[in-house]
C-alpha cells in the first residue's frame, strides 16, 4: 500500500504556475511532468494509454480555486426586469431600467452570504446589449444613458463594493451576443468591418479612426494588448478590459453561448478573450472557455457520474456546450470525434474542464412579478446543492432582483433556509477523532486535516479504508474527496459500508468522486465505517472524508381538489410545482417523517400548532386563501399558500370554437388534471372568428379574475395563449368585457398566469377569447382554467 503522499516541490510548483506553463506545454509539448492540465493525444496511443493520460490530467489554479467556491449566486438584472421578458430585443427604451433609490447590493450580498454562497456573478451585459456599468464605449444603451442616478449609476461598482464588504468573490457575465449592436443603425455586431491592428484599451474617441491609440486614462501600470480585430471584437475586448481592471479582483468570467440572432457572419477572436482574462484576472475561471462547462440543462439536473477530464478539439472550442449524458466517460475519451448540437469536432486533446450546474430560483432568469412567478422550495434548492456540490460540480443559483433592485421576500426566505440547512448539516464533522486503517491494517493519518494535498493511495486500482469512530453516531451523509489537484480524478466506483448488527452492511454506493462526493442514505447508527474503492483509473486517491447528519424538516403540503370537489391536504411526496425547465421528474430524498400533522388557516394568517387540524377534506365551493404547513417532532415544514379558484362542480362547456374531441376536448380545460389539455383544431390567426371557450359555471357568482395554465406537454412548444380577453355573462347571450391580458415568456415558463378584473362582477358564464398564441400558431389551448371569486383578490 502507498499511504500519505505529497507531490515533489517541482511538481507542486508546476501546478501553481499552470497558466504560463500550460501555454508552453501546449505549443511545444515539452512538459516532462506526468501531471498536466491539458495534453495532446499521441496518434499511436492505445485505449489504455489514453485512459492513463486522462488519469494524470489535473486542474489549473483558477479551476482549483473554483472547486473551493462550490456554491455561487447568479444575478440577472437589466431592462428585462422591467419588461417581464426573458430575452430583450435590444430596441428597448433604456429609460425602462429604473430601480429607483431602493437598489441595495448590500442586501443581495447579505442574503447570498447567509445562503452559504461564496461568490456572485452578475450579467453586466445580457443578450440585449444593455450595459450595467459606466462603460466608455456605449453611451446610448447603458446606465450612462438614463436618468437613474443622474446617468452616473453603476450597478457593478455597487456590487463590487458590497462583495468586498461582505467577503464574497465577484464574477462577471459579458454576453458575446448583442442585439443592440445588431439592430441599431451603424451597430458594430456583424458590420463586416475589416480586421485591423488595434491596441486594447483603445481611446474611445479614436475607436474606428485610429484603433491603435491607447486609452489615455487606463489604470496605472495596467498592460496593453496588441491584436487584430474587427469593430465588434475590439468593442468586446475594450469592455472586457474595463471589467477586469476597474472593479477589483474578478474570480469568474462568463461567456454565454446563446445567440437569439446573428448578423454578417460575425466571428469571435476567443483566443484573445481568453489571453486577456489570463493576464488581467489570473485567478478567474472562464465559463464558455477552457475552464468551465455547462452541465447540459438549466433545470437543476445532475449526472450520476461527472468526470472533469474531457476530449477537446482545441482551446477555442474547449468551452462548447456538452449536453451529453456522459461527456467524460471512457467511451467519450476513446472516440475520435464528438458532436455538440450536430456540429462535428475532432478529439485532439484531453483537458480538465469543470462542470457548472446553473439554474434559477425563479421560473425564469429575470424577475417578472410577485403574484405568479413561481420559485423553488428550500427542499428543491438544498437537494440540487447536495447533488451538484456533492457531485463534482459547482452550483450556480440565479437569484434575480426585482424592479426595486432588491431580492424579494420569498426568494430571501428560501435562501436563508437553505443556508441554515447547509450550516446545520455540514458545519460539524461527526467523524472527528476517528482512527483510520487501510485494509492491510496500517494506520492512515491526516485524511481529516483540511489539506487536499495529503492523501492515501492503495497499490492497485482498488482498496479500502476502515474508520473507527470515537463513539456511536447517527448519520445519513458522508463526504469523500479525491486529490484531484495533485494526481487527478480517478475513482470510477466506490461504496460506503457501516458496521451494523455485528456485520458490514453497504449503506451507499457511487461512481465518480472528483473534488467532492456527498453520499446520501437513510439514517444509521454505528461506530464503524468502511470506504471501498471498487474500481479506478490507475491508483485512486482519498484526500478527505467527513460524516454528517441531516435533520430533515417536515415535508411541504400538497393542496388539491378531489373528485367530489372538496379540498384535500396531504404531506408532499417529494415533488413540487416548480415546472420551469423541468424535463421529467428528478429523484428526491424521501421524507423521514412518518407521523405528520397538518394545520391550516383560511384567514390569511400563518398556521401554527394551534391552528385548525386537517382531518377531512375541506368544502370550499367559492375558493379562498388557504395556508397550511406540516408539524412533526417539534419541527414545522414550509408554509403552502394558495388562492383557490371556485369549485368546478356543475361546470360544463357552453361553447368552444373547436376542439380535438378524441384527445383534447374543451372540457379538459377544467377537469382538474394539469396533464390533460384542451386544444383547438387549426385555424388562421387574424380571422374575425377567434379561438374561444365559454364555460357555464352552473350558478351565478361574483367573479374577480381567471387563472390560466398552459399545456404542460413539453413537446408542444406553441398554441399557448399569449394574449386574449375575458368576457362575462349572466345569461350566456349578452357579454361584457372583463379586460385583456398579455402573458409573456410562455415557452420558457409554463407556470400558471393570472388576470384580475378591474372590479368583480356577477356572472354565470365566462368566456376566454384568444387574440394571440405563443410563436403565433394557428391553434390554441389550455391545460386548466380557474375562475377566481371576489374573496381571492387579496
Amino acid at each position: 500500500m502507498i499511504y500519505l503522499r505529497r507531490l515533489a516541490p517541482l511538481i507542486l510548483l508546476f501546478c501553481g504556475n499552470q497558466v504560463s506553463a500550460h501555454v508552453s506545454a501546449e505549443e511545444q509539448g515539452t512538459n516532462s511532468s506526468p501531471y498536466v492540465h491539458s495534453v495532446k493525444i499521441p496518434e499511436d496511443a492505445s485505449p489504455e494509454d489514453i485512459i492513463a493520460l486522462a488519469a494524470n490530467v489535473v486542474p489549473n489554479r483558477p479551476q482549483t480555486l473554483y472547486h473551493q467556491d462550490e456554491f455561487a449566486g447568479f444575478i440577472h438584472f437589466g431592462p428585462n426586469t422591467f419588461t417581464g421578458v426573458e430575452w430583450g430585443n435590444g430596441m428597448e427604451d433604456p429609460n425602462v431600467f429604473n430601480p429607483g433609490s431602493t437598489l441595495d447590493t448590500d442586501q443581495w450580498c447579505q442574503i447570498m452570504k447567509a445562503a452559504g454562497m461564496r461568490k456572485v456573478i452578475i450579467t453586466v451585459k445580457h443578450h440585449d446589449g444593455f450595459c450595467l456599468w459606466q462603460t466608455r464605449y456605449n453611451s446610448t444603451f447603458s446606465v450612462r444613458a438614463i436618468p437613474w442616478r443622474d446617468g452616473k449609476g453603476d450597478v457593478l461598482r455597487e456590487l463590487s463594493d458590497s462583495c468586498a464588504k461582505h467577503g464574497l468573490k465577484l464574477g462577471v457575465y459579458l454576453s458575446p451576443a448583442d442585439l443592440y449592436q445588431i439592430e441599431t443603425p451603424n451597430g458594430l455586431y456583424g458590420n463586416e468591418s475589416s480586421y485591423r491592428e488595434s491596441t486594447i484599451p483603445t481611446e474611445p474617441g479614436a475607436f474606428r479612426e485610429d484603433p491603435t491609440r491607447v486609452r489615455r486614462d487606463r489604470p496605472s501600470g495596467a498592460p496593453t494588448f496588441q491584436i487584430k480585430a474587427d469593430d465588434y471584437n475590439r468593442y468586446f475586448l475594450n469592455q472586457l478590459y474595463e471589467l477586469l481592471t476597474e472593479y477589483g479582483p474578478i474570480h469568474e468570467v462568463w461567456f454565454d453561448g446563446a445567440h437569439p440572432k446573428r448578423k454578417g457572419g460575425q466571428q469571435y477572436v476567443k483566443d484573445q478573450w481568453f489571453q486577456m482574462v489570463r493576464k488581467l484576472a489570473p485567478d478567474a475561471a472562464i465559463f464558455g472557455g477552457p475552464d468551465l462547462r455547462w452541465c447540459g440543462n438549466e433545470g437543476g439536473y445532475t449526472r450520476a457520474s461527472e468526470w472533469s477530464v474531457l476530449p477537446i478539439q482545441d482551446q477555442k472550442t474547449s468551452g462548447e456546450d456538452r449536453p451529453d449524458a456522459a461527456p467524460g466517460s471512457r467511451e467519450a475519451l476513446l472516440s475520435e470525434s464528438y458532436e455538440v448540437y450536430g456540429k462535428h469536432y475532432d478529439r485532439n486533446r484531453l483537458q480538465y474542464i469543470v462542470c457548472e450546474v446553473n439554474t434559477s430560483i425563479r421560473a425564469g432568469w429575470f424577475w417578472r412579478n410577485e403574484h405568479e412567478q413561481s420559485i423553488r422550495t428550500a427542499d428543491d434548492v438544498f437537494d440540487i446543492y447536495e447533488r451538484a456540490v456533492g457531485g463534482n460540480a459547482g452550483f450556480l443559483l440565479n437569484v434575480p432582483p426585482n424592479d426595486r433592485g432588491l431580492f424579494s421576500a420569498r426568494d430571501e426566505a428560501c435562501l436563508r433556509e437553505v443556508g441554515r440547512r447547509i450550516r446545520e448539516t455540514y458545519s460539524a464533522d461527526l467523524a472527528v477523532g476517528a482512527t483510520v486503517k487501510a485494509d492491510d491494517g496500517n494506520v492512515v493519518s491526516s485524511l481529516q486535516d483540511g489539506d487536499l494535498a495529503t492523501f492515501w493511495q492503495p497499490a492497485g486500482s482498488e482498496g479500502a479504508l476502515q474508520i473507527q469512530l470515537p463513539t456511536t453516531k447517527t448519520l445519513n451523509r458522508f463526504i469523500v474527496q479525491e486529490a484531484v489537484a495533485t494526481v487527478g480524478q480517478r475513482v470510477k466506483e466506490h461504496a460506503l459500508d457501516a458496521w451494523i448488527g455485528g456485520d458490514w452492511q453497504e449503506v451507499a454506493k457511487g461512481t465518480t468522486i472528483g473534488h467532492k462526493k456527498i453520499l446520501r442514505f437513510p439514517s444509521i447508527s454505528t461506530d464503524r465505517l468502511r470506504i471501498r474503492i471498487i474500481d479506478s483509473r490507475l491508483q485512486p486517491s482519498i484526500a478527505e472524508f467527513a460524516a454528517h447528519y441531516y435533520r430533515q424538516p417536515p415535508p411541504a403540503v400538497d393542496i388539491a381538489r378531489n373528485e367530489q370537489h372538496a379540498v384535500v391536504l396531504s404531506a408532499a411526496s417529494g415533488g413540487d410545482d416548480f415546472k420551469w425547465n423541468r424535463r421529467g421528474a428528478r429523484p428526491k430524498t424521501p421524507t423521514v417523517h412518518t407521523d405528520v400533522a397538518i394545520r391550516y388557516t383560511l384567514d390569511g394568517t400563518e398556521p401554527t400548532e394551534n391552528s385548525m387540524l386537517y382531518e377531512r377534506p375541506i368544502d370550499l365551493p367559492d375558493g379562498g386563501r388557504l395556508r397550511a404547513r406540516t408539524f412533526s417532532k417539534n419541527q414545522a415544514g414550509p408554509i403552502a399558500d394558495v388562492r383557490l379558484g371556485i369549485s368546478t362542480e356543475g361546470w360544463k362547456v357552453h361553447s368552444a370554437s373547436s376542439e380535438l374531441a378524441d384527445e383534447h376536448g374543451a372540457a379538459m380545460a377544467f377537469d382538474g388534471k394539469p396533464e390533460t389539455y384542451w386544444q383547438t383544431a387549426a385555424g388562421v390567426n387574424g380571422r374575425e372568428e377567434r379561438h374561444q371557450i365559454a364555460i357555464d359555471l352552473g350558478r351565478t357568482i361574483d367573479v374577480a379574475g381567471i387563472r390560466y395554465l398552459p399545456s404542460q406537454d413539453l413537446e408542444l412548444r406553441d398554441g399557448m395563449i399569449a394574449a386574449g380577453r375575458v368576457e362575462t355573462s349572466t345569461d350566456g347571450s349578452r357579454w361584457e368585457s372583463a379586460g385583456r391580458w398579455s402573458f409573456g415568456n410562455l415557452i420558457n415558463d409554463r407556470g400558471q398566469r393570472s388576470h384580475l378584473f378591474d372590479q368583480s362582477r356577477p356572472a354565470r358564464f365566462v368566456r376566454v377569447v384568444v387574440d394571440a398564441t405563443a410563436e403565433d400558431r394557428s391553434f390554441a389551448g389550455a391545460a386548466e382554467l380557474e375562475i377566481l371569486a371576489e374573496l381571492n383578490r387579496q
